[in-house]
């Protein structure tokens, strides 16, 4: 008799193979993934094509329940998405990137496993979208969600807080949850030959403070102007660098040096150089599922500091940078700067030892994490965690 082999594949809503979308994190793991064959494939889905259905879903939703949005958590979207897959009944072993995919029902001759930066209660609750997403389909889709946790064979969370969500708001067995954080979005193979060590820079005069991402609001850079004011007042030379966003998206500010967008796949070195000469990269989010820069300037050897939100923390191992409650105040931030600023030599310790870690922010990594999940490892565990 035949059998046929069961493809592991990735899923999730978009392209993996656009290194543009989501900030590249599922390119990246893909990537990392194939090249020690632990993913077969990864399916490319086109939501764009459901504009259409989109509007007259959400006409149909306000006529009939005077509700509106959330039409990417509907049945009709899920089926339609996943319909343009191919995969058909064809043995598969799936790792999801999206809370309701592979939709329900599923076949007998599947395996789903979920790999999730939060729940969608987390997207909701925390990121305030509850009020952008119709009540009756929010709670059909926290229903679908938990049934799909429930039949999965495992559930990767990126941090500890995404497990929290799934162990305790979805009452799901802890004995499938682990924690496995991702790596930073960065091409290992385009990289050029750096001496981590080498490019620290020479001196903390000024202080450069370095700020990755397009949400410049929600991501704290305001709080981070605030703490450079605070320490120009106590007549320390700073400098806020900001990367991701153009120019005249920004605030005027004297104390803000805008490096514009770098495209990290045409001008990685630019890339390198210019993270390499942040002495901390910040990322004080009022929301955040994750935290991809935190990852990607302990790769280039720069320690950071960032708020204790959401999944931060995983983005911070101790020794490696410093998180600060939400709402702490400039001060406190800028009482631990000025400290650096007072005794170099202890900032360069700091650096030494990012540098001596780079290394394990990849996503290569992350990848052999999963092998060691899949071969039976409880090591990431969300019990063992805990411990």
């Amino acid at each position: 008799m035949n059998v046929k082999k069961k493809k592991r594949v990735l899923t999730l809503v978009g392209n993996p193979h656009n290194v543009n979308e989501r900030g590249g994190s599922n390119y990246f793991f893909l990537r990392a993934a194939q090249e020690v064959n632990f993913l077969d494939l990864g399916v490319s889905t086109q939501p764009k094509k459901l504009s259409a259905y989109r509007i007259i879903w959400n006409i149909v939703s306000w006529l009939g329940r005077s509700e509106f949005g959330g039409f990417q958590y509907s049945k009709l979207f899920l089926n339609r998405l996943f319909a343009q897959s191919s995969i058909g009944s064809n043995p598969t072993e799936f790792i999801s990137r999206f809370q309701l995919l592979p939709p329900l029902p599923w076949k007998q001759n599947w395996e789903v496993n979920y790999y999730i930066d939060a729940t969608l209660r987390q997207i909701f609750d925390d990121y305030g979208l509850a009020a952008r997403v119709g009540k009756t389909i929010k709670e059909d889709a926290l229903r679908r969600e938990k049934e799909g946790y429930t039949k999965a064979q495992r559930i990767i969370c990126m941090s500890s807080w995404a497990a929290t969500s799934v162990v305790n708001s979805y009452n799901i067995s802890s004995s499938k949850v682990h924690i496995i954080p991702g790596g930073a979005n960065l091409r290992e193979d385009l990289l050029p030959d750096i001496d981590i060590k080498a490019n620290i820079p020479e001196s903390l005069n000024p202080l450069r403070l370095g700020f990755i991402g397009k949400n410049w609001q929600r991501k704290g850079l305001p709080l981070i102007l605030r703490v450079a004011e605070v320490l120009h007042q106590r007549g320390i030379a700073v400098e806020v660098a900001v990367m991701g966003v153009s120019p005249q998206d920004l605030p005027k500010h004297s104390l803000m040096k805008p490096l514009g967008f770098v495209n990290k796949s045409n001008d990685i070195e630019r890339f390198v150089e210019l993270v390499s000469q942040f002495h901390f990269g910040c990322l004080f989010s009022l929301a955040e599922a994750f935290g991809i820069s935190n990852l990607e300037c302990l790769r280039l050897g720069v320690p950071v500091l960032a708020n204790r939100t959401g999944g931060i923390p995983d983005t911070v191992p101790e020794g490696l940078g410093f998180l600060f409650e939400p709402g702490s105040s400039p001060k406190i931030i800028a009482d631990l700067l000025e400290s650096f600023v007072s005794h170099p030599n202890e900032y360069y310790q700091l650096r030494d030892r990012v540098a001596a870690r780079a290394e394990e922010f990849t996503w290569q990594r992350t990848v052999e994490k999963f092998i060691k999940v899949w071969q039976g490892s409880e090591e990431f565990l969300y019990d063992a965690t805990k411990r």
